[in-house]
């Protein structure tokens, strides 16, 4: 079913505002927001062109869509060979309040069959979602450490009483550092809202998540 003009205007008003949007954005140099914009803004050009009926709007259309997409696949490449070469870094930062930002979410894209070893440096891992509770810490990530024995899965603790830096990193090359390190959820109101399992749906702290790739990277 074709979509009504008014339909198809607020379409076309939404793809240019973020179409403009990612065109700043790359002017600027900051590719990787600037390729979420063009993707999509040129979701937004499809829907409008689907509904379109006219072949002159419609041709239009198409030169605008291949023109963006041939931009969204260069910068891809481009930030494709900064992983390659180390150089890539990308910033999330994550609102007060935010959901959808869970460990799994964070992490998985850089977490593939090729990890053989992760390392976590945190000052402060105490609360129950990162591991134990204050006074049962040792004895809960001993828990832990047993359970992920049976997975085929070592874990090895070693304690600090003046580390400050916070930071994840893969032996695959990824290094990732965020504000508040591990613990940026905020406390569920019950066991029986939403996000006391599901942590995308557990409300955050604000901070910022920075993301890094170097091929060099080693454990110190």
């Amino acid at each position: 079913m074709a979509k009504s003009g008014r339909g198809l205007d607020s379409e076309s008003i939404a793809a240019a505002t973020v179409l403009k949007r990612a065109v700043e954005l790359d002017s600027e140099s900051r590719y990787q927001q600037a390729l979420v914009c063009y993707q999509e803004g040129i979701d937004l050009l499809l829907q409008v062109l689907r509904g379109t009926q006219d072949d002159a709007k419609k041709c239009n259309l198409r030169k605008k869509i291949s023109g963006y997409m041939d931009r969204a696949e260069n910068i891809k490449k481009y930030l494709d060979q900064e992983k390659e070469d180390g150089k890539y870094h990308k910033e999330i930062k994550i609102e007060e309040n935010a959901t959808g930002f869970s460990y799994e979410t964070l992490f998985q894209e850089y977490l593939n069959e090729t990890v053989k070893e992760v390392w976590v440096e945190d000052p402060y891992i105490r609360q129950t979602h990162q591991g134990s509770g204050k006074q049962q810490q040792i004895c809960g990530l001993k828990e832990i450490k047993e359970s992920l024995r049976n997975h085929g899965v070592l874990l090895e603790l070693e304690y600090s009483s003046s580390i400050h830096d916070r930071e994840i990193r893969f032996d695959n090359g990824w290094v990732i550092k965020i504000g508040r390190g591990l613990d940026y959820f905020k406390k569920p109101q019950s066991r029986f809202s939403l996000g006391y399992c599901d942590f995308d749906l557990r409300p955050c702290h604000e901070t910022t998540v920075d993301i890094f790739h170097n091929k060099y990277t080693k454990k110190i």
